[in-house]
C-alpha cells in the first residue's frame, strides 16, 4: 500500500469514527434523565460537509445582526473544523409551562407565559422567549449526556448557542422548539474548539492556506517548471 492510499484510508476511517461517535452520543444524549420524566428534547446530526457549510454560513450572516454577535464568527470558523454538529431542541419550552409554579423563570405562576407577548421573529433576536425554565433545562441535561459518552469515548466537543439560533433561523428543527444548542465533534489529533484565538476568524488555518500556499503556489510552479 503506497502512502498516499494509507493516507487517504486513514482519513477516510477518521470520518466513519466521527459518524459513528456522532449517533453513539445521540444515544446518551437521548437517554440522559429529564425532569418529569417526559420526552420533551430532540437532537438532531448534521454530518454532510455542504450541510455544515451551510450552517456556518448561517452564523456568520447573523453576526452583524447584533452588537453582541461578535464572536459568532470565530464560532463559524471553529464548526467548520467539526466533524458532525448535533442540536439538541427543546419542544415543549416555548408553547408548554410545566404547570407547577416552580417559580425559576421569576413568575409566581405559570399563567404569565400563555399571556406574554413574544419577540418577534426579525433580525438581531436569537430565541423569542418566554421560555419555561423548569422544560428549557433538560436541554442542558441532554447535552450533558452527549458531553460525557464525547468524553468517555476521547471525542473533542465543543458546545454553542449560535448553532443552535442559526439552526433554527434555517427552519431544519421542530416547528416548536424553542431553544436549541449545538455541540460539535471532532475526531483529529489537535482538537479545533480548544485553545482559540480572539480572531481566529481572520487567522485560521483555512485562511493561512489561502494567503500562503494557494496564492504563491502557482509562482512556484511556473518558475520551476
Amino acid at each position: 500500500m503506497t502512502m498516499e492510499r494509507s493516507l487517504k484510508q486513514f482519513e477516510e476511517d477518521r470520518k466513519q469514527a466521527a459518524r459513528l461517535a456522532a449517533r453513539l452520543l445521540l444515544a446518551s444524549g437521548t437517554t440522559a434523565p429529564r425532569v418529569g420524566g417526559v420526552g420533551e428534547c430532540t437532537i438532531h446530526i448534521i454530518d454532510d460537509e455542504c450541510d455544515i457549510e451551510d450552517l456556518c454560513q448561517q452564523i456568520e450572516g447573523m453576526a452583524g445582526e447584533n452588537k453582541g454577535w461578535g464572536f459568532f464568527k470565530r464560532d463559524a470558523a471553529m464548526l467548520r473544523d467539526a466533524d458532525a454538529v448535533l442540536i439538541v431542541t427543546s419542544l415543549r419550552s416555548l408553547t408548554d409551562p410545566s404547570d407547577i409554579n416552580c417559580n425559576m423563570c421569576g413568575k409566581l405562576t405559570c399563567e404569565y407565559m400563555r399571556e406574554a407577548e413574544r419577540l418577534p421573529k426579525e433580525p438581531g433576536v436569537a430565541f423569542t422567549g418566554p421560555l419555561c425554565t423548569f422544560r428549557a433545562d433538560n436541554v442542558a441535561f441532554a447535552v450533558d449526556g452527549i458531553v460525557s459518552q464525547a468524553r468517555n469515548l476521547g471525542i473533542d466537543y465543543g458546545v454553542y448557542w449560535s448553532a443552535g439560533a442559526a439552526a433554527m433561523r434555517m427552519r431544519i428543527l421542530p416547528r416548536d422548539t424553542g431553544f436549541a444548542l449545538a455541540v460539535a465533534i471532532s475526531v483529529t489529533e489537535k482538537s479545533p474548539f480548544r485553545d482559540i484565538p480572539l480572531k481566529y476568524d481572520e487567522m485560521n488555518e483555512r485562511t493561512m492556506n489561502d494567503r500562503i500556499i494557494k496564492r504563491l503556489w502557482p509562482q512556484f510552479r511556473s518558475i520551476y517548471s
